[in-house]
């Protein structure tokens, strides 16, 4: 693997900070869970970054993209396995920090904002045994990913 050097951009919050609680570190992305206070009720909320900044994907080397994706469809994979939502949103914005990076949310039917984004209006107050019941999977998660992405 013919890794390109680390590029940051000075000004850059992904590049000058993890964005989020590192679960997982390679030599190319990260993978971190999202705890910032508006997201409190998705427990498990992760983002993918790629470590050197460039805004696009299309700006990766194909066998980078190829790398990326795989990390995003694994992480699907255990959000899926271990948090059992209705539906997984993967989305790769970065209208508001033009760095490539992915999020992963773990949705449900009766979350907060369900079927809109959540970034949208609240629409209801989510029921709180079943988000305790959801929070307390992520340790799980958290270890799925760690072994996922462990060193080789």
């Amino acid at each position: 693997m013919n890794e390109r050097p680390r590029i940051v951009r000075t000004g850059c919050s992904l590049c000058e900070a993890d964005g989020g609680t590192v679960v997982a570190r390679t030599g190319e992305l990260r993978v971190v869970r999202v705890e910032e206070a508006d997201f409190a009720d998705y427990p498990g909320y992760l983002r993918v970054i790629w470590n050197s900044h460039v805004a696009e994907l299309s700006e990766l080397a194909p066998d980078e993209r190829e790398r990326l994706m795989a990390a995003v469809v694994r992480l699907e994979c255990d959000m899926r396995h271990i948090l059992e939502p209705d539906k997984i949103n993967l989305a790769s914005l970065g209208n508001m920090v033009p760095h490539l990076h992915w999020h992963l949310i773990a949705r449900y039917r009766d979350d907060a904002h369900y079927p809109s984004p959540v970034w949208a209006a609240r629409r209801r107050q989510p029921d709180q045994a079943r988000l305790a019941s959801r929070r307390e999977r992520v340790s799980e998660l958290v270890a799925a990913i760690q072994r996922d992405f462990a060193p080789v």
